[in-house]
């Protein structure tokens, strides 16, 4: 649960992304930071499309990646500087 003082900061940060935009990742994200979703587990490297799933109260944004069928892979945490929006 947030605490107020923090939702209301977190609100207004102003960040690059926005929630469910496509972006990729441009670093291979820490193994602390992956959450695997498939059996067995896929890597995650560069370069991989995933989508903005929340921004985080430590302003890291926590991306959902998916495989070509659209079933969850993994979710990463990122920071900001390792994305880039995909059109």
């Amino acid at each position: 649960m947030v605490k107020r003082g923090l939702e209301k900061e977190i609100d207004s940060m102003q960040t690059q992304f926005k929630r469910h935009q496509k972006v990729r990742l441009l670093a291979t994200p820490n193994d602390d930071d992956t959450e695997p979703y498939a059996d067995p587990p896929q890597p995650i490297k560069a370069g991989v499309i995933g989508y903005i799933n929340i921004l985080l109260p430590n302003g890291r944004y926590h991306i959902k990646i998916m495989d070509e069928e659209g079933n969850e892979v993994a979710y990463v945490a990122m920071d900001e500087e390792q994305l880039e929006a995909v059109e």
